[in-house]
């Protein structure tokens, strides 16, 4: 009896002692849990109440650091910007900012240019960087892409420039030849020569200002509000009509083909104007006794049916280099020949904001000696309306954007007898 009562006895005490050391294990194990890990320090819950809730909804890159200069808290804007690399922020200048902000707790802003990720051709990221305290241990640092708006600052300014030098030769040219007119006042026959030249001036001043007033109209208005089906045919005999009198001057004769039973979708105003500055152009650059044509011809691609009308003359030609920059806004190929035919190097520019904002594109053909062949596609009303509605961006200066379509262009025209 004294063995079997020694044995339960210990059987007890080793229970007891068992559950004690469970439960110690277990108090253990939670206090292990609740204690701070180095992992955990730098993340969310550093952050003061409401400040991760702000950082995800402002439109700035957002990274924030902690003492020690690691990131506790990135935007996925700043990741794209290459800002944050290996949990650490990559830009040393910011870097700098942000420990002398943490030094001495006065807010810092910078403009830098960033090396552009991936591309390798040594372009610039333009941001704005700005660095504030946030508490007593963090530091808040706001990036802003600069990039689209120092471009589009760029390119008003060059247009302001642009303009401002066009329009002073012909008001100047008026001025000079008012005082021609008036230190001529006895000789009837300088008075009419000078003012023969006063009258050309004048028309090319009208014309250089209502084309700057149409490429601001065809760039900020949307063509598609007023869409509905327009006639090429009517187009066409509208740009041959518009160009009536001064092919008939140099004797060019324009012929028209393949019109009939085609209908665009868009603005009818901005499509009239557009192929009547093809047509303008062609019959300016053409000499005399030439011909000028027009064709038009459906054209099936995988988005929808287009619409292609094909300007073609028997001019002068344009160069590989200048075919890059023809559609840039007072470019001209032959600035002395543009001051005779009273040119102002915007009818292109309207035609290639015209062909993008209604879902088409325009492109050119040209050998020199030979003529040139402009073509715009557009897209054809009804199948291709939802083709129309899709808009693409008219900020590159450097010329349109052909969308990649599958299907045979016109091909290049022979020269006509």
């Amino acid at each position: 009896m004294d063995v079997n009562a020694a044995v339960a006895a210990a059987a007890a005490i080793a229970g007891v002692l068992t559950g004690v050391i469970a439960m110690l294990a277990f108090r253990w194990s939670e206090r292990e849990q609740k204690r701070p890990t180095r992992t955990s320090l730098h993340t969310d819950p550093m952050l003061p109440p409401g400040v991760d809730t702000v950082l995800s909804v402002l439109r700035s890159s957002a990274v924030v650091l902690d003492e020690a200069d690691a990131v506790v808290k990135a935007s996925s804007a700043a990741y794209a910007l290459g800002l944050v690399r290996g949990g650490k922020l990559s830009v040393e200048p910011m870097l700098q900012m942000a420990r002398d902000t943490r030094r001495d707790g006065e807010i810092r802003q910078v403009e830098l240019d960033l090396p552009r990720r991936g591309t390798g051709r040594g372009e610039a990221l333009a941001v704005s960087a700005r660095v504030a305290p946030l508490g007593s241990r963090l530091v808040l640092l706001l990036v802003e892409d600069l990039t689209e708006a120092r471009r589009i600052e760029a390119v008003r300014r060059d247009f302001v420039a642009n303009v401002s030098h066009e329009l002073k030769t012909p008001v100047g040219a008026l001025s000079l030849l008012s005082e021609a007119v008036m230190d001529a006042s006895e000789d009837p026959e300088a008075v009419e020569r000078f003012a023969g030249r006063m009258q050309i001036e004048a028309t090319r001043l009208t014309s250089l200002v209502q084309e700057i007033i149409d490429l601001s109209r065809v760039q900020n208005d949307d063509p598609l509000e007023d869409a509905e089906p327009v006639r090429v045919d009517e187009l066409v005999a509208e740009a041959i009509d518009r160009c009536r009198h001064q092919a008939g001057t140099k004797q060019i004769t324009m012929a028209a083909a393949g019109a009939a039973e085609l209908k665009v979708w868009g603005n009818r105003g901005q499509l009239a104007a557009a192929l009547g500055n093809l047509v303008e152009n062609a019959v300016n650059y053409s000499p005399v006794r030439t011909r000028v044509g027009i064709s038009a011809r459906r054209v099936a691609v995988p988005s929808g049916d287009l619409i292609e009308v094909a300007v073609t003359d028997q001019g002068i030609g344009i160069s590989d280099k200048d075919k890059e920059r023809i559609f840039e806004r007072f470019y001209r190929v032959d600035p002395a020949r543009s001051r005779q035919t009273g040119g102002t190097g915007l009818g292109l520019a309207i035609v290639k904001h015209v062909a993008a904002s209604h879902g088409g594109e325009v492109t050119v053909w040209s050998s020199e000696g030979q003529g040139s062949t402009f073509t715009l596609r557009l897209p054809e009303a009804g199948a291709a309306r939802d083709r129309a509605l899709q808009h693409p961006d008219l900020d590159d200066e450097d010329g349109p954007t052909p969308e990649s379509a599958s299907y045979d262009p016109l091909p290049a025209p022979e020269v006509l007898p």
